[in-house]
């Protein structure tokens, strides 16, 4: 089943050159999309376009709504948060949007076992995070203070801020 993501804006790229809080699209990629959304099937991104576009081509879709604008996750470039276990570190990161950390700072085989199960992808060096049909649907929504509002890694939803 396709699970529909929309939200206020769609992003293809971040540019965290001119705002660490990630709220200007990269001038290098597409256009934001007002009022876009991603389709996601499976692990996969099935389509990207604007709401009403791909509510009509996917009608049986579930839509999650949120408000702010939706992305692709992030790269956690740095040590990651101090929390009481390896699954709880991991968490953490998932909170701050990123569902991929640098190999560097993952030297505990707990850590790497804690992101495997989840699906957070370990990288020998950082990359920038993108949108792209059929990629894997690693997603991230911030509001307007640049807060993590959701997480979607590999197609799971696996953080929601309350």
């Amino acid at each position: 089943m396709e699970t529909l993501h929309t939200a206020d804006e769609v992003r293809y790229t971040w540019d965290r050159a001119s705002d660490a809080s990630v709220s200007h699209a990269s001038a290098t990629g597409p256009a934001p999309i007002e009022g876009g959304a991603v389709v996601v099937s499976g692990d996969r991104i099935g389509a990207v376009g604007t709401y009403d576009e791909l509510r009509a081509r996917f009608p049986r879709a579930r839509v999650r709504k949120w408000a702010g604008t939706l992305g692709p996750a992030l790269v956690h470039d740095g040590p990651l948060p101090e929390a009481p276990s390896p699954r709880e570190r991991i968490h953490a990161v998932l909170k701050l949007g990123a569902v991929a950390v640098l190999e560097r700072y993952v030297t505990d085989p707990g850590l790497h076992s804690a992101a495997e199960r989840v699906g957070v992808v370990v990288l020998p060096a950082a990359r920038r995070p993108a949108i792209a049909d059929t990629g894997r649907a690693d997603l991230a929504v911030f509001d307007a203070d640049g807060r993590c509002v959701a997480t979607v890694c590999a197609g799971r939803l696996v953080h929601r801020r309350a």
